[in-house]
């Protein structure tokens, strides 16, 4: 893996994301790649981030939006593989704003598309997310044309053009919009910490393994597929109540005091998270780490072999959703907190609200 990267030209758009900067971080250390450019339209995140990574005399950092095609095409001369990080992801805000949305999260990613082929780039990973699955509201109906719109561009693309591939993963706990901080935050003040239902299922990964799994993702793409990466499983009932007993002694309550409060699911809330439907299943095999959603339409105009390694099976009966996957016991998930630093808060959270936002 590490072999496919070596001296190759990496571009990432949203770099100051969470999933973009763990992918910039992991390139540059891990993975070694020969260049590295970050593209945020984040101007002061970005001034940030370039000084985290000074010491890489191989990166390169610059204003951009995905909105831009002109400055896509000029980013993207010479580069070999591209991850497209770049979204808006809160629900809420994509609501209130649709067209920010789709001019963003679908007409950005055409642009990214465009470039690509432009250039001559070898594989583009689009990294999509669980919410694009049954989508119940527009940033997740966005993240589906996201993904649909990388299909067809590799269905559609004549010689020997760019792979075009999509992964799609669930929650990253600790992320930007993760429950973890609120939760924290909450029992800092002593309670209640509030749940929407009792019985709602998550799946759940650290950052660092999800943006490993979309980095092999570059390698194991064939061209119009989506990856999406196996992850374990959680209640919501049970993290709120693992988080309870490890931080309330910390900030000098008995775990025993602090209550949990059911508010009710929110518009457009699901009870589980799904990653794959069940029309998917039809066409999608199963790996160790993956399952992989072939294209429902074959390549117009290139004879494209799905061959992968490590193929578990290539026929899958259920549907991937956290509903139907057993869920991590809390000292499994204890120890999974614990492992992946996420019972500390960072620096940035010291002043998180405490309160569930949802405008009525």
């Amino acid at each position: 893996m590490n072999s496919f990267f070596k001296e190759k030209r990496v571009l990432v758009t949203g770099a100051c994301g969470t999933v973009g900067r763990e992918l910039v971080g992991q390139l540059l250390g891990k993975y070694r790649v020969g260049e590295l450019i970050g593209l945020d339209n984040n101007e002061s995140e970005l001034f940030f981030l370039e000084q985290k990574f000074c010491k890489h005399g191989n990166a390169r950092f610059f204003l951009a939006d995905v909105r831009d095609r002109d400055k896509l095409l000029k980013k993207m001369q010479d580069i070999d593989v591209v991850f497209h990080a770049a979204a808006f992801k809160h629900v809420i805000l994509c609501e209130r704003s649709p067209f920010e949305a789709v001019q963003t999260n679908i007409l950005g990613v055409q642009n990214v598309i465009f470039a690509a082929c432009e250039d001559q780039v070898e594989t583009v990973i689009f990294t999509s997310s669980d919410k694009a699955v049954n989508p119940t509201n527009v940033m997740g109906t966005s993240k589906l044309m996201g993904e649909r719109l990388m299909t067809a561009a590799n269905s559609n693309l004549r010689g020997n053009g760019p792979i075009f591939a999509s992964t799609r993963f669930g929650n990253v706990l600790g992320s930007r919009g993760s429950v973890i901080p609120v939760f924290r935050e909450q029992i800092r003040q002593g309670g209640p910490v509030t749940l929407t239902d009792a019985d709602m299922t998550r799946f759940i990964m650290s950052i660092e393994e999800a943006v490993r799994l979309v980095i092999e993702s570059a390698y194991l793409a064939r061209g119009g597929e989506v990856l999406i990466t196996k992850m374990p499983v959680i209640r919501i009932r049970d993290l709120a109540e693992v988080m309870i007993s490890e931080l309330a002694p910390s900030y000098g309550h008995q775990a025993e005091n602090i209550k949990i409060e059911i508010i009710g699911t929110k518009p457009g809330e699901k009870m589980y998270e799904e990653l794959m439907n069940d029309e998917e299943t039809r066409r999608a095999w199963e790996l160790i780490r993956y399952f992989v959603v072939l294209p429902a339409f074959t390549s117009s105009y290139r004879n494209i072999v799905y061959k992968y390694p490590d193929v578990v099976l290539e026929e899958v009966n259920r549907p991937y959703h956290s509903g139907n996957e057993e869920p991590l016991s809390q000292d499994q998930l204890r120890d999974f907190l614990r492992e992946n630093n996420l019972l500390e808060a960072a620096p940035s959270e010291i002043f998180h609200p405490a309160e569930r936002y949802w405008p009525e």
